[in-house]
């Protein structure tokens, strides 16, 4: 009966942690893994990569650390490693040509906030931060030899973009079959049980998989989760696409951009970051569809929920508020950002102003948005012959720029 017991034991805490997972290779040796930790009392050693390419964490990042800490909450040891040195190769997943590989400093200051960041989801206490450039740097040209030597070109064809690549006659730099084994060593030095990553990184992570017996280790399971779309809806979420949302950002931004996603969009988030259960999703979908609930009132249920991880329920509940007095009521964010000048400045050029305002990336970007009908100021959209403002004589001007930035302009 004790082993009976045992036995639902270890089937739910597997079940518990695919839970939400893609890919799963291969169930039976985490069945292995986990009766062996538990009879030696040893936890399981839990590897999620992150290469530092931005300062920042956004939400799609928050899916696969969250799987983190679900080995964590189990009792094991997560691993995190920061790809100091495979950033300086620049992983070429779902690229049509070389990645531009990042300079050290860039490395070096992205790793800091990324670290610190991550710590938002995982227990620091339970968690070990590592960089490969520790291991990788002191490699020497025969372990590198030894290294390739595992795998081949034809398996490295195999990997889709890598093969459209190919066929099409882009280029393919050497370094870049690096990375998918620099990854694999990663697991070799880290003797990982368990490697984590969304989908687009199986192959990398099959290929520790298939590295480790040739360094005398047990394969590791892969474990994926699935990619989320950015608030397009299309492309996967990305700093560089414009469609993220970082897990910084205050409240208030972030409560905006949640409630911009469509509404088929917001079943999704609400599964893969707001962690409602699939049946809970299913009643909200049938109160939508059957009129009973307005989508507007469960989109901002679902952002409330999805935000409070990151400040707290009341900070997550009090951007829902402003943001409903704010654009329901379309009134004022009571804290507005002021941009000051003197009275004898003549005049100003909006685009210039938003520019060095910080609420647009170039003047370039400020015409689409005047031409798209996206600028007011005070209260009137703003045409192409409309730019300009005149700074002869004290006044406060309110510009809007989309729907939820502002911008007061102080002159004199």
């Amino acid at each position: 009966m004790a082993r009976s017991a045992a036995g639902g034991a270890l089937e739910a805490e597997i079940a518990r942690l695919a839970r939400g997972t893609v890919d799963f290779i291969q169930p039976e040796d985490l069945r292995r893994k986990l009766a062996q930790a538990r009879e030696n009392r040893i936890p399981l050693q839990v590897k999620l990569g992150l290469d530092p390419t931005a300062p920042d964490i956004h939400l799609g990042h928050t899916i696969v650390l969250r799987k983190l800490r679900d080995f964590q909450d189990a009792g094991h040891d997560a691993v995190l490693v920061v790809g100091d040195f495979t950033a300086r190769i620049g992983d070429p997943t779902g690229r049509s040509k070389t990645r531009p590989p990042l300079r050290r400093e860039e490395i070096e200051a992205n790793a800091r906030t990324y670290t610190e960041q991550a710590f938002r989801i995982l227990d620091r206490e339970r968690c070990r931060v590592a960089f490969n450039g520790g291991w990788l740097d002191r490699l020497s040209s025969g372990d590198w030899i030894e290294l390739t030597a595992r795998y081949t070109v034809a398996r490295m064809l195999e990997r889709r973009d890598f093969r459209e690549r190919f066929e099409a006659g882009t280029p393919i730099s050497l370094h870049e079959f690096l990375y998918p084994l620099a990854q694999a060593r990663d697991s070799v030095e880290l003797k990982s049980d368990v490697e984590l990553g969304g989908t687009d990184q199986l192959f990398n992570l099959n290929v520790g998989r298939d590295v480790m017996p040739h360094y005398g280790l047990e394969p590791q399971v892969v474990m994926t989760t699935p990619l989320l779309e950015g608030l397009d809806g299309t492309e996967k979420m990305s700093k560089s696409a414009g469609n993220a949302v970082g897990v910084t950002e205050p409240p208030l931004e972030m409560f905006g951009k949640l409630m911009s996603i469509s509404d088929p969009l917001m079943w999704r988030y609400g599964l893969l970051l707001a962690g409602v259960p699939e049946d809970e999703l299913a009643r909200m979908r049938r109160e939508v569809e059957s009129a009973a609930r307005h989508p507007m009132d469960v989109k901002t249920d679902l952002a409330v929920r999805i935000i409070t991880p990151f400040h707290t329920p009341t900070a997550a509940a009090a951007a829902a508020a402003e943001w409903r007095r704010i654009f329901s009521g379309r009134e004022t964010p009571e804290e507005v950002p002021e941009k000051r000048f003197p009275a004898t400045t003549g005049t100003l050029w909006l685009p210039r102003v938003l520019v060095d305002a910080g609420l647009a990336k170039s003047t370039s970007e400020v015409l689409r948005t005047v031409r798209s009908g996206g600028i007011e100021l005070d209260g009137a959209r703003v045409g192409e012959g409309d730019m300009t403002i005149e700074a002869s004589a004290p006044a406060r001007r309110l510009v809007r720029v989309g729907k939820r930035r502002y911008l007061r302009i102080v002159i004199g």
